[in-house]
């Protein structure tokens, strides 16, 4: 059995050839231009030398070459490793390496941010340089020349559905980002629950403004609407009034995001002057949507947002509240068709009554293969078949979960997941720094901030605008700190563990 995941753009350029696959600004591709463009720039990779079953990353925004290049990675057998476009030097260089990716394909804007992050891995031999002028990336090929030059690829390679499609990297408590390996079956079966859970069909023209470098956007907006036959409408970077803008003038049905957007276009003080009456269903996740704001945002616009849950390791949908039956605001929902939820006690007890906490063990066909290289971690995520989330909730009489705590120490700020060990990292290595621990505080647009707790070392100086620079320069924009505050020394327990539920009062 052979099954690929560009099939889905297969099967809707032979449906649909003529028709509008996606909307950037003023550029249109109809889906037969867009699988030509992806079978050509597949040619041309694999002509660079690229061998199948290599990995290539993408460092793109959302522009119509994300989509080109990521199934182009497909149709020539290739894994794609999405990266975040907000990643530095360093973040790039460990990402590059660690992923044994032989290719990065780079927007031209994000050159000077990466700097010499690809140059320092002797594995990464290839730069394709996407828009702008192509000379402004040293030693880069050009996108557009390979992917409207090249010999297309005509048929789909015979992958198998456990091969590896996608390498997304999610960080954890213990160590530096891992690399989730998603197969084409996980991504393909993720895309068709999505579509049908959501109500996206052919007429469904959907926006894009999560990036599709995150699960979330690429599988339940780009890959669903594909799946579907419909439009999508690519908006490189969230900003109210160009969210509204694109809703309106492209009639958008389906929008999908976090609930610090929901937030945005909720407290926008021109929302009343754009009509989006377009809109069908809306999809939150990434963090919990307040349930204040759920219902004031269905009220104003006669939208119906569906809340659900899912990681970068379940591809990512596994819950949502399902769009068929009353909702339950602040509940993530049931699992989707096909999927497992358990709720597991710190003894390892399964439990069975209602409205008691566990922990969320999944399985189901959503579930990663593993982390890529890493076997103890994929050993202790997976044990017994289930992956552990490490998030914790309760579920009541009807099946529906709600998520109360995290086991992790993992902090949502604006919808990205902010893991405080990396920030540590970085800030040890600042010369006045004794200790260190990064917490996240409540914050009414972000759900979280970042903050950090420093102590100094004896003679030590620095101010807190110093620290959060210092962090600002090594670390992506929502990762690093925007406040520091400053104690003679971090608490700690009788091991020496550093209490940080005791710094949240601090």
């Amino acid at each position: 059995m052979s099954l690929n995941l560009a099939t889905i753009l297969r099967e809707a350029a032979r449906r649909y050839p003529d028709k509008t696959a996606l909307v950037a600004g003023d550029r249109a591709m109809s889906y037969g231009e867009l699988e030509a463009a992806a079978r050509r720039f597949a040619g041309s990779l694999r002509s660079l030398g690229i061998a199948r079953g290599e990995h290539v990353a993408l460092m793109l925004p959302n522009v119509p070459e994300f989509t080109i290049a990521y199934y182009a990675c497909h149709i020539a057998g290739l894994v794609a490793v999405p990266l975040n476009v907000m990643l530095k030097a360093d973040e790039v260089a460990y990402h590059l390496e660690d992923s044994d990716s032989v290719a990065l394909i780079l927007w031209h804007a994000f050159g000077e941010q990466v700097a010499d992050g690809p140059s320092r891995v002797a594995t990464c031999r290839t730069t394709i340089g996407v828009g702008g002028n192509p000379s402004s990336l040293a030693g880069a090929h050009s996108f557009e020349t390979l992917a409207y030059a090249g010999t297309p690829i005509e048929e789909l390679p015979d992958t198998e559905p456990s091969d590896t499609a996608v390498l997304l990297y999610t960080s954890g408590t213990t160590g530096r980002p891992k690399g989730a390996e998603l197969t084409h079956f996980n991504l393909f079966y993720n895309a068709d629950m999505a579509a049908r859970a959501h109500g996206v069909d052919a007429s469904s023209v959907s926006l894009a403004v999560l990036p599709l470098f995150h699960s979330f956007g690429q599988t339940v907006i780009q890959n669903a609407t594909f799946m579907q036959g419909g439009t999508l409408v690519m908006l490189p970077r969230f900003d109210a009034t160009s969210a509204f803008e694109m809703i309106q003038r492209h009639r958008v049905t389906f929008f999908a995001g976090v609930p610090t957007m929901y937030f945005g276009l909720l407290h926008h003080p021109d929302a009343s002057a754009y009509d989006l009456s377009s809109l069908r269903i809306c999809a939150s996740g990434g963090a919990p949507m307040p349930v204040e704001v759920m219902r004031r945002f269905d009220e104003l616009y006669g939208a119906n947002i569906l809340e659900g849950y899912g990681l970068s390791e379940t591809s990512p949908l596994a819950s949502l509240n399902p769009r068929e039956r009353e909702k339950k605001p602040g509940s993530i929902g049931r699992p989707i068709w096909g999927v497992e939820f358990r709720l597991v006690a710190d003894d390892g007890r399964v439990i069975a009554e209602s409205n008691v906490a566990g922990e969320i063990h999944i399985k189901g066909h959503n579930v990663m293969k593993g982390y890529y290289k890493r076997p103890e971690a994929t050993a202790e995520a997976l044990r017994d078949g289930w992956f552990r989330t490490g998030d914790v909730a309760t579920r009541d009489d009807d099946g529906y979960y709600v998520i109360v705590d995290r086991k992790k120490d993992m902090i949502l700020r604006g919808g990205y997941n902010v893991y405080p060990r990396e920030i540590e990292e970085v800030l040890y290595r600042h010369p006045a720094i004794g200790e260190a621990a990064v917490i996240g505080v409540p914050n009414p647009e972000l759900g979280e901030e970042v903050v950090a707790v420093v102590a100094l070392k004896v003679g030590g100086v620095a101010t807190a605008e110093e620290l959060v620079a210092f962090c600002s320069e090594r670390l992506a924009a929502y990762k690093y700190p925007r406040e520091v505050r400053f104690v003679e020394a971090l608490p700690k327990g009788p091991t020496g563990k550093i209490l940080k539920r005791e710094l949240r009062g601090t």
